[in-house]
């Protein structure tokens, strides 16, 4: 496999390298915000996970006493590297509310696949994180976030301000990610921006980091070779099926849903 690979083909919205033999990395930068579009998601971010997860599976068929580094993996997500002030500005918004197959066709199954990857994803958040691009972050099972003493940076589902309804499978995710009522509302209901120092009181990341994106990336990558041996078995995908089932089958309720609401907003 010859990296890096930048996709789409054409007009490259994401970057996937392969720096040591345990570690991915995919790097969005989609201008300067790494809106979150369909392009992006299902000609970028989708093909990665596909390649990322075939190479694995590659490397675990020689796992025995003389390779014993074979099938560890892991693989970390990062806004644009040449700058600090996003990780991804969310969905683009105005061309999603005109698609009504945007979640259950898009955006949906990259929730899914990520919420059950088979090895240890890890979301490098370098700046701030709004929206669909804070929940891409909670769908993956760490999360490292600069602390934004250099530079702002918050995280927040702001749909409530601009009065967009959110899909079954932002719900669930959120149910099984944030386990708290009360943290659950101010999340959703609230759309409170979450300062780095609150999202780490709060549990919505893992580690805080004072300084750039490199500085995130050296932790994401100290957390990806603590994990990456975690992968070895085959069977962290399958755990996770398990523990986030009620998760999982949420999304499909999506398709229903956004066929319903568009049926509604064609009689108005």
């Amino acid at each position: 496999m010859a990296y890096p690979i930048s996709l789409p083909a054409g007009n490259p919205l994401i970057t996937l390298i392969h720096p040591n033999s345990y570690t991915w990395l995919i790097e969005l930068h989609n201008g300067q915000d790494s809106r979150l579009t369909v392009e992006l998601v299902d000609h970028g971010l989708k093909p990665a996970l596909d390649i990322v997860e075939r190479h694995w599976r590659e490397n675990r068929k020689n796992v025995g006493p003389k390779n014993p580094e074979e099938g560890k993996g892991s693989l970390i997500i990062v806004g644009r590297r040449d700058q600090d002030k996003f990780f991804s500005n969310g969905l683009d918004f105005p061309n999603v509310i005109k698609n009504p197959g945007f979640f259950p066709v898009t955006f949906d199954p990259l929730l899914e696949r990520l919420i059950q990857f088979p090895i240890p994803t890890i979301a490098a958040i370098n700046g701030h994180c709004f929206a669909g691009g804070m929940m891409l972050t909670l769908a993956c099972d760490y999360r490292v976030m600069t602390d934004g003493t250099q530079r702002n940076a918050w995280m927040c589902m702001n749909e409530v301000h601009f009065g967009a309804t959110w899909p079954v499978s932002f719900a669930a995710v959120l149910r099984a990610k944030v386990g708290d009522a009360g943290l659950r509302r101010k999340i959703a209901l609230e759309g409170h921006r979450f300062t780095p120092k609150e999202a780490l009181s709060a549990g919505l990341v893992d580690y805080i980091v004072k300084g750039n994106t490199a500085i995130v990336l050296e932790k994401a990558g100290e957390i990806a070779q603590a994990v990456s041996v975690s992968a070895q078995s085959g069977a962290w995908g399958m755990i996770k099926e398990s523990l986030y089932r009620d998760a999982l089958e949420g999304f499909g309720q999506d398709h229903r849903t956004r066929v319903e609401e568009t049926a509604v907003q064609s009689k108005l």
